[in-house]
C-alpha cells in the first residue's frame, strides 16, 4: 500500500517536528518541502543574487542541485540542513518561493523525494499542489505566541521579549506567505497548541484508512 500523508500549515505550527515523527511512526520518507527552497535560497545567497528577481534565481537553479537522503538537505551533495535554518536565508526565502517558474521546477524535485512505499510531505502548499492525490491531507496550527515561544526555544533563547519579536517576525512571514500556503478543502484540522507530539502523530494516524 502506499502511503503518502501531506501536511501544511503556518510558519511553527509543528510541521517539521510532527512529519518527521510520523514518517518514522508509518515507515516513509520525510519530505520536507520547505528544505528545497531553503537550500535553493542559500545558493542564491551564496552566489549574490537578488532573490527578488525570478531570473537571477532561475539562473542559480539551473545550475543547483537539492536533494533530500537520510532525512538530511544536500545542495550540490554537501549537506546544509543546518546553514539553511539561518537567520539570512530565513529572511529571503519567502522572496524566492515567490517566483512561478521557481515553485514548478522545485515541485519536480519534491515529487521525485517520494519514495516507492509513499512519504510524508510537509509544507504549505503539499495537499493542494505537490501531491493533491494524498491518501491524508493534514492542516497543522496554532495561535501566533504559542508557534513563537517554540522557534525562541529552537534557537535556544526564549527570553519573553525574543519571544515577542519573533511574534512579529512569524506574523509577517504569514503574510509574506500568503499567496503561497493553501489548506485543503478536505484536509483534517489540528491545532497543535496544547498537544504533545505523540498526541499529533497518534490523530494524524487514527484518520489513516485500514490496510486492505
Amino acid at each position: 500500500m502506499t502511503t503518502v500523508i501531506a501536511i501544511d500549515g503556518p510558519a511553527g505550527s509543528g510541521k517539521s517536528t510532527i512529519a518527521r515523527e510520523l514518517a518514522r511512526r508509518v515507515g516513509v520518507p520525510h519530505v520536507d518541502t520547505g528544505a528545497f527552497y531553503r537550500a535553493l535560497t542559500l545558493a542564491v545567497l551564496r552566489a549574490g543574487a537578488d532573490p527578488a528577481d525570478q531570473a537571477s534565481v532561475l539562473d542559480v537553479l539551473a545550475r543547483t542541485n537539492v536533494c533530500r537522503a537520510d532525512d538530511r538537505t544536500l545542495l550540490d551533495g554537501h549537506d546544509v540542513s543546518d546553514e539553511i535554518r539561518s537567520g539570512e536565508v530565513t529572511a529571503s526565502v519567502s522572496a524566492v518561493a515567490r517566483h512561478p517558474q521557481v515553485r514548478a521546477r522545485l515541485v519536480e524535485w519534491q515529487r521525485a523525494a517520494i519514495g516507492d512505499h509513499g512519504a510524508v510531505v510537509e509544507g504549505r502548499d503539499a495537499a493542494t499542489v505537490i501531491v493533491p492525490d494524498a491518501t491524508l491531507k493534514v492542516w497543522l496550527t496554532a495561535p501566533p505566541a504559542v508557534r513563537a515561544t517554540r522557534r525562541a526555544a529552537q534557537q535556544g533563547n526564549a527570553d519573553a521579549a525574543v519571544i515577542e519579536q519573533v511574534v512579529t517576525q512569524l506574523i509577517a512571514r504569514d503574510q509574506a506567505d500568503r499567496g503561497n500556503t493553501f489548506r485543503a478543502r478536505d484536509a483534517i484540522e489540528i491545532d497543535t497548541a496544547d498537544l504533545t507530539i505523540a498526541d499529533v502523530v497518534d490523530r494524524v494516524v487514527a484518520h489513516l484508512p485500514a490496510d486492505d
